[in-house]
């Protein structure tokens, strides 16, 4: 799905429920982070400080719930088969409490970019695993893999950067317009009452298969990803210079990484370059986090 989640071998393990995962353990919401969410989202600023525009109207053509469905079915699925592998991290693990206290710095900060958040059943897992991935699907499904903390010893303010961008797909709902494009052309544009009434496409989303896991997000996508995750993650007093540091280790990392790393979101200066550009932006929002 994103430069943090190429997940083409992901498995067709049998589902399992996501209240309970393989192996006995409990897995995460972040149902308590949302205690406070309203309180949080109410005292956010009307306006966005990054620039990104408005989502793509074409992502209504899917209905958002059957695409969650669907996410929540896969990421029960992944989850199964890491469990089966002993690569699920139990709660306990340092590696797990730490991504999980991110998440519940970021996630009441969600609902300002899409409304859906509050709702979400927010899970937060860390599978053992040499990738140097991270993704969250539609509906705050989130994982990351052991490799992007330990080979690019990222720092919580950059591991944060990694979470906001991710959460930012989720919110934005990339793969939702992914899908409605994919859909729509593959349907040859069949509107008139099969559009009023959604019809087809109204149904894509439950038949998706392993399809969300492989969606490949646009360069807009990734650029309107990172601004708000910047954003995100600045104003749950992160810092945010860390989006350009994580860039420049992601693009000393990606020579040896192998044909896949970073194959769909190249690094490159025009990234970084970009994040610069936006870091006085959202300044001020993590100085503000920072004195509570």
């Amino acid at each position: 799905m994103c430069i943090f989640c190429d997940l083409r071998s992901a498995s067709t393990a049998t589902p399992s429920s996501p209240a309970a995962p393989p192996g006995g353990q409990p897995v995460w919401s972040a149902r308590r982070a949302f205690v406070l969410a309203g309180a949080a989202a109410a005292t956010l600023p009307a306006a966005a400080q990054v620039d990104v525009g408005k989502s793509s109207a074409l992502r209504k053509l899917v209905p958002a719930e059957e695409l969650e469905g669907a996410a929540r079915q896969q990421y029960a699925q992944m989850m199964g088969e890491a469990g089966g592998k002993q690569a699920l991290l139990p709660t306990s693990h340092p590696q797990v409490q730490r991504l999980r206290r991110i998440a519940q710095r970021i996630i009441p900060h969600a609902p300002a970019w899409n409304a859906r958040a509050t709702q979400w059943q927010w899970e937060v897992n860390l599978i053992q695993s040499p990738q140097v991935n991270a993704f969250c699907m539609p509906g705050g499904k989130i994982a990351f893999y052991t490799g992007i903390l330990d080979k690019l010893k990222l720092s919580d303010d950059e591991a944060a950067m990694i979470m906001g961008h991710e959460m930012a797909h989720a919110l934005r709902e990339h793969a939702r317009e992914r899908v409605a494009k994919s859909s729509a052309t593959n349907l040859g544009l069949r509107l008139g009452a099969q559009l009023l009434g959604l019809g087809e496409l109204g149904n894509v989303a439950a038949g998706l298969g392993t399809q969300l896991l492989t969606l490949k997000f646009s360069r807009e996508d990734e650029s309107e990803a990172d601004l708000v995750g910047l954003e995100l993650a600045a104003r749950a007093a992160y810092k945010p210079q860390a989006s350009v540091s994580l860039w420049e280790k992601m693009t000393a990392a990606s020579g040896g990484a192998g044909p896949g790393f970073l194959s769909t979101h190249p690094s490159g200066p025009n990234r970084i370059r970009d994040l610069q550009a936006n870091v006085p932006k959202v300044q001020g929002l993590y100085e503000a986090a920072r004195r509570g």
